[in-house]
């Protein structure tokens, strides 16, 4: 199972691009579904500002005004997901703030996967990207924690790890092991899978 930094960091962007897809098609609670993305948006954002993004700037200075742009793309995005959280889903008013958010949220991924993240692994090592990893996995799940979307401190026993991702984030990990068999496995399987592909 990949546990690189970039693998984990981009991981991250497809489960927040399915809530996105979820949240434009109506369908469901878009309350919880916005409570959903803020606490994923708050983790991804702060894990990477904290752990990932100093190491870049450490590695590799001439990257540090794409870092900086970065974070000020985390902020804009920020601003925008708390002016949601004061609007009622069903306004139009929301609908045209949701995709002003989504397109602020695109546009950082892209320039975070051709940028960012490509001089990241050209600056430090195999092992140094594994260990950036664990660092963005242990602080993204301390913040889902803080948001109520974990039980339980992150990196003991199950709690925090497998056990807690979605289905979906599961299936995504299991499809990065090549696990056989994962689009009819259940949750609890994929979790399985997933921990012993570990």
């Amino acid at each position: 199972m990949a546990s690189d930094a970039v693998t984990l960091i981009k991981n991250d962007h497809r489960v927040m691009e399915r809530l996105f897809d979820q949240m434009k098609s109506r369908k469901g609670d878009r309350a919880a579904l916005l409570k959903e993305c803020v606490a994923r948006l708050s983790a991804h954002s702060w894990a990477e500002e904290e752990r990932v993004y100093p190491a870049i700037v450490k590695a590799d200075p001439p990257e540090q005004g794409e870092v900086y742009h970065g974070v000020e793309e985390h902020h804009e995005a920020e601003q925008l997901m708390h002016k949601l959280e004061e609007m009622d889903p069903k306004s139009a008013e929301f609908e045209s703030t949701l995709d002003e958010f989504i397109e602020a949220v695109k546009h950082h991924v892209e320039e975070e996967e051709t940028k960012i993240l490509p001089a990241l692994t050209k600056s430090v090592g195999a092992d140094r990207l594994v260990e950036l990893g664990a660092a963005f996995e242990e602080r993204r799940l301390a913040v889902l924690t803080e948001h109520g979307f974990l039980d339980g401190p992150p990196g003991q026993g199950g709690a925090g790890t497998s056990a807690d991702m979605s289905k979906e984030e599961l299936y995504e990990q299991a499809k990065e092991a090549d696990v056989p068999g994962r689009s009819k496995m259940t949750k609890e399987e994929l979790a399985e899978a997933v921990r012993k592909a570990g």
